[in-house]
């Protein structure tokens, strides 16, 4: 089945408000910033959304971020975004810190159809017993606090279960693709994407280059992708960084 889509704008038409979303990219290496530009333009809002970070202020999620688009993050890095760090403290959005790879791993059992799984990552901290704040009140007092999780022990060391994590939708970022949505990540951008990919119900990749994939190059199979969007030479090379360590 040919899922090459006409546009980002397409790709994007039917992500309603309140929809949950698994994002990819690791601070800004490997995201689909194509894809968040059109659906910010689509104007959709009260979204749920988990990726390791929230983008910078004013790009990728953090576009999203600073219109207002967003109520929930589910992630592990409030990093460089002084407007996530504004919106978490003054009680605007809920935000669930998770570890990072506790995320990964949520992330892939949900789209592999595994509910739950248990971890030692965490035992004896807030993540297990509770307390983390998930929405502070206006005056800067918990109103909202992450409750304890179960424990089992396994193998003599306490373990913590953590559940799965699927989404309405995914938007991701691939180098090279085939019609058939089969995907290849480039270097660093593979932390987050084929994670996020997996656990969405619908999958949006944007792509650098449409190609055809020998078998054994495939980072990521079709069957977790329903839709393809080719990037422009422009947008392909639109790769910003958070910070330049170079003079």
């Amino acid at each position: 089945m040919d899922k090459v889509v006409t546009s980002a704008a397409a790709a994007v038409a039917d992500i309603q408000d309140a929809a949950t979303l698994a994002v990819g990219g690791f601070g800004l290496c490997g995201v689909p910033f194509t894809l968040i530009d059109a659906l910010h333009e689509r104007g959709s809002s009260g979204l749920s959304v988990v990726s390791n970070n929230c983008g910078v202020d004013g790009r990728g999620l953090g576009q999203l971020l600073g219109s207002g688009r967003i109520s929930r993050v589910t992630g592990s890095y409030i990093g460089e975004n002084k407007e996530f760090a504004r919106q978490y403290l003054g009680g605007e959005i809920e935000v669930e810190l998770v570890p990072q790879g506790t995320l990964a791993e949520r992330l892939r059992a949900g789209g592999a159809g595994i509910p739950a799984f248990y971890t030692p990552a965490g035992v004896g901290t807030a993540v297990a017993e509770g307390g983390l704040p998930l929405r502070y009140a206006a005056d800067g007092s918990v109103e909202l606090a992450s409750p304890r999780k179960e424990e089992r022990e396994f193998g003599g060391r306490p373990h913590v279960l953590e559940e799965g994590i699927v989404t309405d939708f995914a938007l991701v970022r691939a180098r090279k693709a085939d019609r058939f949505g089969n995907l290849v990540f480039d270097q660093s951008a593979q932390n987050f994407n084929p994670l996020c990919a997996m656990a969405g119900r619908i999958t949006v990749a944007e792509v650098e280059e449409l190609t055809d994939l020998a078998p054994d190059e495939i980072h990521l199979p079709g069957v977790f992708v329903d839709r393809v969007v080719v990037l422009t030479p422009e947008q392909a090379a639109d790769k910003p960084i958070e910070k330049r360590t170079t003079r």
